[in-house]
């Protein structure tokens, strides 16, 4: 066994340089593992993220949730890539999240050889087996465009793959009693959970969407599809088109959450945009709205996620709830991913605060707004309509996005 043993102080003049800093590991061929444990003192406003990427590629990201990982031919800890050890450098990441005035020192240990115990694979593999397959509600039925059908989703989910508190399995054990057709996994700088997805998904009863939340300081995306890892270390300008490339879907995840709201430049827009968000407690406040109208309400396709990490989140799986409508004939778990990545693509959603809430569905060329009485449709141009009744149908006259306000000015419903 061969170790490798970096200590050094790290200042904000490092931070300023590049949040990311990559510290070189040499793999020997054969080798039977690698671990690597990171050291933070208990310094207050220090946050330090860690990674891995492989001679051959990227291996996977713990963020801030672990100090230490493991990775064997057979088996790794949540958030890596299992896999043969390439050889050559590898390069344990470190990220520079927040770095106090007076600096911090770290201690980062990387060993290669035999792994003895793989930190958080048995916890994990527990957490699995503990979960049950919920009851589902009674499904919502909802008029559709001939040849369609609306599905339920949640864009935006965490597991402990990355800094959320339960295993997959439990995503869709949520997503499930939620009602939920579909939930995405939209795990932070990784794609380690893919793998587990088809037969989860399976076994609940609810198609599980690979997703990958690309993370920086300056702005979250979550990239859909089973397409691989996407750097996020490289300008969010190239992303959109590397996701497109691959067959994925590039979305602007919670573009006014506090200090994740995005601020990066993009010279091109996707043609996602997380416009509601769990954070939107308030539906008074205009804001994801402005900046949807602003984003482009004729160009951006809206999706809700609520982002779920663990009991303590705003909201649970499900709120909000954005319905695709999809391909009639797409049934079960394995079907409905690429059915719904085919809905989004096409621009064929509605968002409602749950899943048994008001919602405003376009087909074809006619609205249908449901559980919405004594509402407005609000259009593009700012044109208002009545909605009267409980299920009532407009025609549509204007493409882009369009909303259904109440009186006291609260927004009930989104329609792409």
């Amino acid at each position: 066994m061969a170790v490798t043993t970096y200590t050094q102080r790290w200042t904000l003049d490092d931070r300023a340089e590049s949040v990311w800093h990559s510290l070189p590991v040499d793999v020997p061929p054969g080798c039977a593992g690698l671990s690597v444990t990171l050291t933070v003192p208990p310094v207050e406003d220090a946050v330090i993220d860690l990674g891995c990427e492989g001679a051959n590629g990227w291996r996977g990201w713990s963020g801030g949730a672990r100090q230490a990982f493991a990775i064997t031919p057979e088996a790794a800890t949540p958030g890596y890539l299992a896999g043969d050890l390439e050889p050559g450098t590898w390069w344990v990441v470190i990220g520079l999240h927040r770095v106090p005035v007076e600096g911090v020192e770290l201690v980062v240990e990387a060993s290669t050889g035999p792994v003895s115990e793989i930190p958080g694979l048995s916890e994990y593999i527990a957490a699995t087996d503990a979960v049950a397959v919920p009851a589902r509600p009674p499904r919502r039925s909802l008029p559709a465009a001939d040849g369609l059908r609306w599905v339920a989703a949640d864009f935006h989910a965490h597991s402990l793959h990355s800094d959320g508190s339960t295993p997959v399995a439990n995503l869709a054990a949520l997503g499930v009693a939620a009602g939920l057709d579909l939930l995405a996994v939209t795990d932070h700088n990784t794609v380690s959970h893919h793998l587990e997805l088809p037969a989860v998904g399976k076994r609940f009863g609810i198609g599980l969407l690979p997703g990958q939340e690309v993370t920086t300081e300056s702005g979250h995306a979550n990239a859909f599809g089973a397409i691989g890892a996407i750097d996020f270390r490289r300008p969010a300008a190239t992303w959109v088109a590397e996701v497109s490339a691959r067959g994925g879907l590039l979305s602007i995840n919670h573009p006014l959450g506090g200090d994740c709201s995005w601020r990066q430049p993009l010279p091109s827009h996707p043609g996602l945009a997380e416009v509601w968000h769990s954070s939107w407690l308030d539906r008074r406040w205009g804001g994801p709205i402005a900046w949807w109208q602003a984003w482009g309400l004729g160009t951006t396709t809206p999706i809700g996620g609520s982002d779920w990490h663990n009991p303590s989140s705003l909201t649970p799986p499900g709120t909000p709830t954005t319905w695709i409508a999809v391909d009639a004939a797409a049934e079960g778990a394995d079907e409905l991913p690429a059915a719904v990545m085919a809905g989004l693509a096409a621009g064929r959603t509605a968002i409602s605060a749950g899943y048994n809430e008001p919602v405003l569905l376009r087909n074809d060329n006619e609205f249908v707004a449901l559980g919405a009485p004594n509402t407005v449709l609000i259009a593009p141009d700012g044109a208002r309509r009545p909605v009267r009744t409980s299920a009532e149908t407009l025609p549509v006259t204007q493409p882009g996005g369009h909303v259904l306000v109440d009186h006291t000015g609260r927004f009930i419903a989104l329609s792409s």
